[in-house]
């Protein structure tokens, strides 16, 4: 079966604990899954090749800006993290600093990390349903998040999320600063 659209369940009174979701995406490795925090399971289909190719360009430069710097470890759309609102979710690239990575215990290290990354990229593919990846975004926020940018090329404009501020459209292109979350850190996106 070729998903093309994200199946939603809603497993709210089923209540996975976080071994029984880890386990479940073991064995269901073919597919990319998500909890939200109100507890529906997100069944996504894979990105095409254009979605893929973006993803890919943007963890490029934060992998190559994080060696640079030392400042923290950098994860794939392949890391699912616990959220403290008991969220599990996988953003398209995610940094977490150095301080925070190391209070983890290795055991939470090598499963799914019970933690919010501190900067995170969202990549709107054609499947994606803007609204859900707004609601997506804020529960990052609602999480801990200190810096996230939302790209969607359908609209050729990037949504940026800081704590405590009022979400911010920036239209392309445009080159967005990672400020003191990620010093010394930019990003240029083109028109798509």
């Amino acid at each position: 079966m070729m998903l093309t659209e994200p199946v939603i369940l809603n497993l709210k009174n089923v209540g996975l604990s976080n071994e029984q979701f880890y386990q479940l995406c073991q064995v269901n490795d073919q597919w990319r899954l998500e909890e939200t925090a109100q507890g529906e399971l997100i069944i996504m289909p894979p990105v095409g090749a254009i979605s893929g190719n973006r993803e890919s360009e943007f963890n490029a430069d934060v992998v190559i800006w994080n060696r640079q710097t030392k400042l923290g470890k950098v994860f794939s759309s392949s890391t699912v993290f616990i959220l403290p609102n008991r969220g599990k979710r996988s953003p398209d690239v995610a940094w977490i600093s150095n301080e925070r990575w190391d209070s983890l215990t290795l055991q939470e290290q090598e499963k799914f990390a019970p933690i919010c990354p501190d900067f995170v990229i969202e990549l709107r593919s054609r499947t994606d349903g803007l609204n859900q990846l707004q609601s997506k975004m804020q529960e990052y926020l609602n999480s801990g998040l200190k810096l996230g940018w939302l790209s969607y090329p359908q609209s050729q404009q990037v949504e940026i999320y800081r704590q405590n501020k009022a979400r911010e459209i920036v239209l392309l292109p445009t080159t967005l600063s990672g400020e003191n979350i990620l010093p010394g850190f930019s990003l240029d996106f083109p028109i798509f």
